[in-house]
C-alpha cells in the first residue's frame, strides 16, 4: 500500500519499541462518548467491544491492521507507521456497508497532503459497519489510527483463515519488517 510513498519519503524517526497489549492498543473510548451528556453511548456500534478487547491483532506488509473479536468480526485500519508516512490525512474513502470483500480487495483509500493510497482488505467477509466519523474528522487516522481511526468492521467468512494466514503478521513480525523498510 505505501511502498512507493515510503521509498520516496524522508525516513521516519521511530519511537523506541514499547510493549502494548492489544486491549490497550485498540481504543474505542472517543467513539462511544456522548459529547453533550458525557455519558457512554450504549447505542454506539463499538460499545460492546469497549471492555472485551480484541482476541488478536494482526498486521499486513501493506501497513493495515486487523483486530479480531470473539463474535467472528474484525476492525480494519492502517497502522501508525502508515499514517505517519502519509502525513496529514485530508480525506478517507470508506467501503459500503454490505460489500462482500475478499483478501486483497480495495476497501477504500486515504488521501493526505503528500499522496493518496488505497486500503486493502486483509480478510474475506462482509462489511457490516464503517467509521463515519472519518468523513468529518479524517485526522483521526493520524491521531489514533489503531483505535478511533478504524476504517471498516467486517464479519469474517472464516475466522480460522485469519489465524492460519501466513500473510498476516504478529506485532513482533510487523515491527521486524519495519526495520527492513
Amino acid at each position: 500500500m505505501f511502498k512507493t510513498l515510503l521509498r520516496s519519503s524522508t525516513p521516519l524517526i521511530r519511537a523506541s519499541k514499547c510493549s502494548i497489549t492489544p486491549i490497550s492498543y485498540f481504543s474505542t473510548s472517543r467513539v462511544i462518548a456522548n459529547s453533550i451528556s458525557h455519558k457512554v453511548n450504549k447505542d454506539s456500534h463499538v460499545y460492546k467491544y469497549l471492555n472485551e478487547g480484541p482476541k488478536s491483532v494482526k498486521y499486513t506488509s501493506e501497513h493495515e491492521w486487523l483486530a479480531t473479536f470473539d463474535d467472528d468480526t474484525a476492525f480494519v485500519g492502517i497502522t501508525k507507521y502508515a499514517s505517519e508516512a502519509l502525513g496529514d490525512v485530508t480525506f478517507v474513502e470508506l467501503p459500503e456497508v454490505g460489500d462482500q470483500v475478499e483478501v486483497g480487495d480495495t476497501i477504500g483509500s486515504v488521501e493526505s497532503v503528500k499522496s493518496a493510497s488505497e486500503i486493502y482488505s486483509p480478510v474475506a467477509g462482509e462489511v457490516i459497519n464503517v467509521n463515519l466519523n472519518l468523513e468529518s474528522e479524517p485526522a483521526l487516522i493520524n491521531t489514533d489510527p489503531i483505535g478511533n481511526g478504524w476504517i471498516a468492521h467486517i464479519k469474517l467468512n472464516n475466522v480460522e483463515d485469519v489465524e492460519a494466514s501466513e500473510e498476516l503478521l504478529t506485532e513482533e513480525q510487523y515491527e521486524a519488517s519495519l526495520e527492513h523498510e
